[in-house]
């Protein structure tokens, strides 16, 4: 490569770094979207991507004039919108279950707040809710890609350099090695094919969770540890609640629809609270400039 295209490349490199993470977020969901409608119609209709971001764009703005007096950036409602048209699946006459996730989705990050943060991913707290109260009319999308490696492989090339630019390649890593561990783990209880287990990863579903969910900024903890710690307990909890699945375990059934999504509902609010809650006493306990240098 010449010197010229070596340099832009590298411009363009680090132009792509010092971006807002929701942007390279935005374009790799609407590559979901593009590929996933283009070859398998996953979207089920235009008229539910235009509810889904309608509603949740129009939230966003009206609740930012409302509560901060200031328009909003609607890259994380455009991001919302999209990941709630490709993910939830209801009957396909009813458009009430976008409109109101949007509604909820957008809402939960004013609300649904400690110390001004918000705990929940507001895609995941969406779902996740409609899942458990409307479990009749909600069905969350699990179709795989099938065998197309070509698909599969623009997803993950793409999900992995903006999942590694935005710094969290590390959760990414972490949640599918577990994933992997704990596929073969069940096989070896359950007695059922490994690849079985392990073809979900090839599917959208998992490919939004694992790119944008798992990895949101907003949402996850502070620490680099302490995020692995997170990605791994999520893949603990989700295993536990598809192993649950595969015994029949009454008490857990409403988990059952959505694995991963629910796991993350579970573990990503408590552990982002805590991680809140260290952090302002951390805060408190280191004493001021004023106190640290003054005298008798």
């Amino acid at each position: 490569m010449s010197s010229p295209s070596l340099a832009a490349s590298r411009a363009l490199w680090a132009r792509l770094g010092a971006l807002d993470p929701r942007y390279p977020v935005s374009f790799l969901i609407t590559l979901i979207l593009v590929l996933g409608e283009a070859r398998y119609g996953i979207l089920g209709g235009f008229d539910r991507l235009v509810t889904a971001l309608g509603v949740s764009t129009a939230t966003e703005y009206v609740l930012s004039r409302w509560l901060r007096g200031r328009g909003a950036n609607l890259q994380s409602a455009y991001i919302t919108g999209i990941s709630l048209a490709l993910l939830i699946k209801p009957p396909a006459h009813l458009l009430w279950p976008f409109a109101l996730g949007g509604f909820l989705a957008i809402a939960s990050k004013y609300v649904l707040q400690y110390r001004g943060q918000h705990l929940w991913n507001p895609s995941n707290f969406a779902i996740s809710l409609l899942v458990l109260v409307a479990p009749g009319s909600i069905a969350i999308l699990s179709r795989q890609w099938g065998n197309d490696l070509a698909t599969n492989a623009v997803i993950w090339c793409f999900g992995l350099l903006i999942a590694y630019r935005v710094r969290m390649l590390h959760v990414t890593l972490t949640y599918v090695a577990c994933f992997l561990a704990l596929a073969v783990v069940r096989s070896g209880i359950t007695g059922g094919p490994l690849l079985a287990e392990i073809a979900p990863l090839t599917g959208p579903m998992y490919q939004l969770f694992i790119f944008f969910m798992i990895t949101d900024p907003k949402t996850t903890v502070s620490s680099v540890h302490g995020r692995i710690g997170v990605a791994a307990a999520v893949a603990l909890v989700e295993a536990g609640i598809r192993l649950a699945g595969d015994y029949h375990v009454a008490a857990l059934a409403p988990l059952y629809p959505a694995p991963p999504i629910l796991a993350l509902a579970i573990v990503g609010p408590l552990a982002k609270a805590i991680d809140i809650h260290r952090a302002a006493g951390s805060y408190r306990s280191k004493p001021s400039v004023i106190d640290s240098t003054s005298t008798p």
